[in-house]
């Protein structure tokens, strides 16, 4: 593929094809030798979550996941990204986010993946709240340290 990569970034309330997703990012490429793909479903927490809501700021969510798939694409070789991440009310068992990396080789594509899980999970603007099975509504979720230190590791040396 000639030129830089330019990801695929979308928010929507709908929800996603894994499978399609990877087609239409590597139909007709014969340079793509590795794909690496996360998605990340609403799980229901022992049977006491029935769904999660997600809201975003919007405009700003995308800016910042475009800044961070960006970021990806001039640390790793790739030749195609593609960064899903949904919004509005997600029952459990159902897909929230989905990340593809393509390139040549699966190292980078995974490093790719992972770095962009990374900086999702804790930097992305979005914000849960918890719909419980019984009815009831739960508090909105919060960050986990974990998730910060995940990120950290990614920082380049002096930041």
């Amino acid at each position: 593929m000639a030129g830089a990569v330019v990801p695929a970034i979308r928010i929507q309330r709908e929800d996603f094809d894994v499978a399609a997703e990877i087609a239409g990012l590597t139909k007709g490429r014969a340079d793509i030798g590795a794909v690496v793909t996360f998605s990340g479903l609403c799980r229901d927490e022992q049977g006491a979550l029935s769904a999660l809501e997600l809201e975003h700021y919007p405009g700003m969510a995308e800016a910042e996941i475009g800044r961070i798939a960006a970021e990806a694409v001039s640390r790793w070789p790739l030749q195609g990204l593609t960064v899903i991440h949904r919004h509005g009310k997600i029952a459990s068992g159902e897909n929230i986010v989905l990340v593809v990396a393509a390139s040549s080789h699966r190292q980078a594509a995974f490093e790719a993946a992972n770095f962009l899980m990374d900086y999702l999970k804790s930097r992305a603007p979005f914000w849960k709240k918890e719909h419980l099975a019984d009815g009831s509504q739960g508090g909105w979720v919060d960050a986990k340290e974990a998730d910060d230190h995940a990120a950290d590791r990614w920082k380049k040396q002096g930041e």
